[in-house]
């Protein structure tokens, strides 16, 4: 489908017409699964964009704010929201009121979706933000505090759908909102629609079985989320699941339940998952932990999935027998985690992007099967390597319209002929596969000029059974000749089989040692000189990303 046929109106009308009474969204909570088909999902939106237009009297352009965990519901939002002509602004439900409020204050919305959790919060947000006239939530009734349910609202169906134009803002996402000044990235139809031109195609060479069944378990409120789990999927007719816990116990049930096939994650998934599947070997009798050991070894030589299945079929057996395998984006894949996936039969595709560019530019979904690259480019990018700092450069019809109300701060996001900063040092080999070694402004200075990627050593770092966690980066001295200068740190959460297995001390012993160990691989620059233990896990964001800025307040404290 090329670029020019999209119409985010018709669109919609066309995928219920073609998939009308296939299951679209579902979510299983205490009374069992409740699912939406397709064309239940487009007449509760109409409902919904009908009440906003009679009764609440939205205006072509106002925003709509989104605050409620994942659900069939979300979606429902993000399509009244559509037809009524309205710029949906998803928020992060774990965000504190302060920070939602900074954020509310600079979109300014004239309406408010909530889930039942979030209730209270956006009735204290209403008193604080003077633009917000209604409150709608979207779960069934009742509700409190006298607030109107979705499914209450009268059933008028039929309204002139708004028309907007290809430059207008579909979506607002902000990446932070901790600061007095929320960095909001706005994202057109026209971002829109070339990611969902790029990334249709991109799928199809991953799953030509179609349509299939999805587990969602990232949060809507992320980019990633919302144009592939979501966007993409429900573009090719498939059925997306959510689901309220994350315990990989809970999920492989819903997995099995409902015979998933493929999931949009991001490597710190992977990585739980890997840990529960051995520790689930390490429970068997000795005979059953060497044959598997055994078989991973000789998988690595195997080119066929069908045959790694067979070899490991009780694994699958517990994935429900039909998962193909996953997308993964966020953050860096550690290689050994996708190879431990491969080995068993599991694809594991890696992409790479930013929100700025709506927000995937690459899928690494040919034949080459290098777990590090993030693959090729997406067919509508542009890219380029600065000579002087090696950062990546990207151009494209995916590239956002700019930060909302920070003419600044975009026009420092691009170069003086228009190419976007991600911020990344890039590689691109001869193959055309894109290669990220790390960000420019987690880079660590030494004194002598040395320039240090925390991500490298990370990588060494991370192979060693004891931790849990690490992160690496700098931290300025504040003393001595070198006062000012940075120098390297690690932060390592233990495993939790040590802390377990020996006191503090003997810990905290064991951890620094075995750092000092593993970073022999390393150039003696590049090894860390400040070792932390931490017996808390590291601060995070909703996609597992390491709040790196706090975890060095850590250090400093």
């Amino acid at each position: 489908m090329g670029l020019r046929k999209y119409n985010a109106l018709t669109l919609l009308e066309d995928r219920t017409n073609n998939y009308a009474d296939r299951v679209a969204l579902g979510i299983k909570n205490q009374l069992g699964w409740r699912e939406f088909t397709y064309k239940g999902l487009s007449l509760l939106s109409k409902k919904v964009a009908c009440y906003l237009m009679d009764e609440v009297k939205v205006q072509k352009g106002d925003r709509l704010a989104i605050l409620s965990e994942s659900k069939p519901e979300f979606g429902v939002a993000v399509f009244a929201s559509i037809i009524s002509g309205l710029t949906t602004v998803p928020l992060d439900v774990k965000l504190t009121k302060y920070e939602l409020k900074n954020i509310l204050s600079d979109c300014e919305p004239t309406v408010m979706l909530v889930s039942m959790a979030n209730i209270a919060k956006a009735v204290e947000l209403q008193k604080e933000i003077p633009s917000i006239r209604e409150i709608l939530v979207m779960d069934e009734p009742p509700c409190t505090n006298g607030l109107k349910s979705i499914y209450e609202l009268p059933n008028i169906y039929e309204h002139k759908w708004v028309m907007r134009s290809s430059k207008a803002t579909a979506f607002i996402i902000y990446t932070s909102g901790t600061t007095g000044s929320p960095k909001g990235v706005e994202i057109s139809f026209r971002n829109m629609f070339a990611q969902l031109d790029d990334l249709t195609e991109a799928i199809e060479k991953i799953l030509p079985e179609r349509p299939i069944n999805i587990l969602s378990i990232l949060p809507m409120n992320h980019l990633f989320e919302m144009t592939v789990g979501f966007s993409t999927f429900m573009n090719s007719g498939f059925s997306i699941y959510y689901t309220q816990s994350l315990k990989p116990r809970d999920i492989l049930s819903i997995m099995r339940e409902k015979r998933i096939e493929f999931m949009i994650v991001v490597p710190a998934f992977l990585k739980l998952l890997k840990t529960a599947i051995e520790s689930d070997i390490s429970g068997k009798p000795q005979p059953v932990q060497t044959a598997f050991k055994i078989m991973l070894a000789i998988a690595k030589y195997i080119p066929f999935s069908s045959i790694k299945k067979l070899m490991f079929k009780p694994i699958h057996a517990k994935f429900g027998g039909c998962f193909l395998g996953c997308l993964s984006g966020g953050a860096p894949l550690d290689v050994s985690v996708g190879e431990f996936f491969e080995r068993l039969g599991i694809k594991v595709y890696q992409g790479y992007g930013l929100s700025e560019v709506s927000p995937v530019a690459s899928v690494n979904t040919d034949r080459i099967r290098d777990l590090a690259s993030v693959g090729p480019l997406l067919k509508s990018f542009q890219a380029k390597i600065d000579e002087k700092t090696g950062e990546l450069l990207l151009k494209g019809p995916a590239v956002m319209k700019g930060y909302h109300n920070q003419p600044e701060l975009t026009a420092a996001a691009f170069t003086e002929d228009g190419w976007l900063h991600t911020g990344d040092i890039g590689e691109i080999r001869k193959n055309g596969h894109l290669y990220i070694t790390g960000r420019i402004k987690n880079m660590i200075v030494l004194s002598g000029g040395k320039k240090v990627f925390p991500e490298e050593v990370e990588a060494v770092l991370e192979k060693s059974p004891y931790f849990s966690e690490v992160c690496v980066l700098g931290v300025s001295r504040t003393f001595g000749a070198k006062d000012g200068t940075e120098e390297i740190a690690a932060v390592v959460v233990p495993a939790e089989d040590i802390e377990q297995k020996y006191d503090r001390d003997t810990v905290d012993k064991l951890i620094r040692d075995e750092v000092k160990r593993l970073s022999l691989q390393l150039t003696q620059y590049k090894r860390p000189v400040n070792i932390v233990v931490s017996h808390e896990p590291l601060p995070r964001t909703a996609t597992r990303k390491v709040k790196r800025k706090e975890v060095k307040e850590l250090v400093k404290a």
